[in-house]
C-alpha cells in the first residue's frame, strides 16, 4: 500500500472513531469522501475499512450500488473485526473500469485489491443483490482464501428454472441502454432525463440508483455527494451497463464452477421481495409465485456448505435487507465469524 492509500485507511478509522462517540452507529459521512484507493492492476478501487481483526469481512453491494448501501452493518461489524466495503471498478470513488466487467474480472479485481492493500485473507464474504454473484466468484476461484459466504437477498437467477431465467434476461435488454443513454447526456451536459415509452413519464439517471435517491436512511451530506458522483461521472454509467450486459456470462460461469466450500459457514437471507418493479411485490398472483421461485432459488445454495442456514427478513419490505434489518445481517455475519475463525 501506498503511503497516501495508509494515511487513507487510517483517516476512515479517525472519522468512524469519532462519529460512533457522537451517536449510537457511526455516521454515514464516511461514505461522502474518498476512502483509500487500492491497486488492483488495471484500476484503482476505493475502500473503507474499519476496525481490526481476521477473518476480514468484505462488503460488495448490489448493481448500480455502491459502499453506502453498508452504512448500518459496516460499523456494527467492525466492532469485532476487520469490515471493509468497496466501490466496484467506475461506481462510486473507484477509478474508471476496464470493459468488459464480467463476473470473474470484478472477482479477480477485488482479489488483487486486497492483497496489493495489504489486507491479507481469509475473507468472509457479504454480498447483496448482484454483488451476491460477485461473492460466489470469487468464493470459487479464491476458495483457500474464503472463510465464509452471506448472501444479503442476492440474485439466484442461475439457480431459476429455465423458462424464469430466460424472463429475467429479456427484462434486463433496456437497462444497458438506459445507463449508456445517461452516459451522453453527462457527457453533453444535457438534463438527466431520458425518453420513455409513449405514456411514462421521463426516466431520471441520477435517481436510478440503489432503490432510488435519495435514500430515506442517510444523512442530507451523504445523499447530496452520492447524487453529485450520478449527476457527473460518466464512467460509472459505462461500468453499470457493462455489468449488466455480463450478467448472463457470470451467470453460465457460476453454473459451471460452482462447487462445494465443505464446512465454510454459508448464511443465505431472503426478503420475499426481491427485486423491483410489480414482480418484486406479493400483491399479485405473478408476483408471489416470482417470489416463491427466488426462495427457493436462494434455498438451493444451501448445499454449498454442510454449515449453512437461510434466514427469513420479514420485515423488510424490499431486498435492502441491510437497510431495513440491519440486525438480521450482523448476526448472521457473527455466526459466519464464529464459525470460520481459525
Amino acid at each position: 500500500m501506498s503511503t497516501r492509500g495508509i494515511f487513507h485507511v487510517v483517516l476512515v478509522f479517525v472519522l468512524a472513531a469519532a462519529a460512533g462517540a457522537l451517536r449510537a452507529e457511526p455516521g454515514d459521512f464516511v461514505y461522502a469522501r474518498p476512502g483509500a484507493l487500492l491497486d488492483a492492476g488495471t484500476t484503482r478501487l476505493n475502500f473503507y475499512c474499519m476496525g481490526t481483526g481476521s477473518p476480514t469481512v468484505v462488503f460488495d453491494a448490489g448493481f448500480s450500488d455502491w459502499s453506502p448501501a453498508w452504512v448500518k452493518v459496516q460499523p456494527r461489524v467492525a466492532q469485532w473485526t476487520r469490515a471493509c466495503s468497496y466501490d466496484r471498478a467506475g461506481s462510486g470513488f473507484s477509478e474508471a473500469a476496464v470493459l468488459p466487467r464480467t463476473g470473474t474480472r470484478i472477482a479477480d479485481e477485488l482479489h488483487a485489491a486486497l492483497r496489493n492493500g495489504g489486507i491479507p485473507g481469509p475473507y468472509i464474504l457479504v454480498g447483496s443483490a448482484y454483488g451476491g454473484n460477485i461473492a460466489r466468484t470469487f468464493a470459487q476461484r479464491h476458495r483457500g482464501e474464503t472463510a465464509g459466504l452471506v448472501l444479503v437477498d442476492a440474485d439466484a437467477t442461475d439457480r431459476e428454472p429455465k423458462a424464469l431465467q430466460d424472463d429475467d434476461h429479456r427484462s434486463h435488454r433496456d437497462i444497458p441502454i438506459f445507463f449508456r443513454a445517461c452516459r451522453d447526456a453527462v457527457l453533453a451536459g444535457r438534463p438527466l432525463e431520458i425518453s420513455a415509452p409513449a405514456g411514462s413519464p421521463p426516466d431520471r439517471c441520477d435517481t436510478s440508483f440503489f432503490r432510488g435517491l435519495p435514500e430515506r436512511t442517510w444523512s442530507p451530506e451523504l445523499n447530496e455527494k452520492v447524487m453529485e458522483l450520478t449527476r457527473s461521472k460518466a464512467a460509472m454509467y459505462d461500468a453499470i451497463a457493462s455489468e449488466m450486459e455480463e450478467v448472463p456470462r457470470g451467470e453460465a460461469y457460476l453454473q459451471e464452477h460452482e462447487g462445494s466450500l465443505g464446512s465454510r459457514p454459508v448464511r443465505v437471507l431472503t426478503s420475499g421481495h426481491h427485486g423491483g418493479g410489480p414482480r418484486g411485490g406479493t400483491s399479485t398472483p405473478e408476483g408471489r409465485r416470482y417470489q416463491d421461485e427466488v426462495t427457493k432459488a436462494q434455498a438451493s445454495w444451501l448445499r454449498l456448505s454442510s454449515n449453512s442456514k437461510q434466514l427469513f427478513a420479514r420485515e423488510s419490505p424490499d431486498e435492502y435487507i441491510q437497510l431495513e434489518q440491519p440486525d438480521l445481517v450482523v448476526q448472521a455475519i457473527r455466526e459466519v465469524y464464529d464459525a470460520g475463525r481459525p
